[in-house]
């Protein structure tokens, strides 16, 4: 995927993931951390890797299976997309 160091919005995705992860250990470092707040905090780490996921998965579908091509057919793929984030 080599086209993917151009993609300001997967790398912006990325540096939140650090952020969040970030965010997470400094709580654990923390005496009184509530363990909600640090499950939350995790939950929206899954959450924003399942979303950087989703769209790693469509922009490999879009470059490198259907290669480019003209008359791609946006509701199948967007379907197709609906039904992988539901069972991903």
């Amino acid at each position: 995927m080599s086209h993917l160091h151009h993609d300001k919005k997967i790398l912006n995705r990325v540096k939140r993931l650090q952020g969040q992860l970030n965010a997470v250990e400094q709580s654990l470092l923390q005496p009184d951390a509530e363990c909600i707040a640090v499950l939350q905090q995790a939950a929206a780490i899954k959450g924003a890797v399942n979303g950087l996921m989703n769209e790693l998965v469509e922009m490999h579908l879009r470059h490198h299976v259907l290669g480019g091509q003209v008359n791609i057919d946006e509701a199948e793929l967007a379907e197709f997309m609906k039904l992988l984030k539901r069972y991903a």
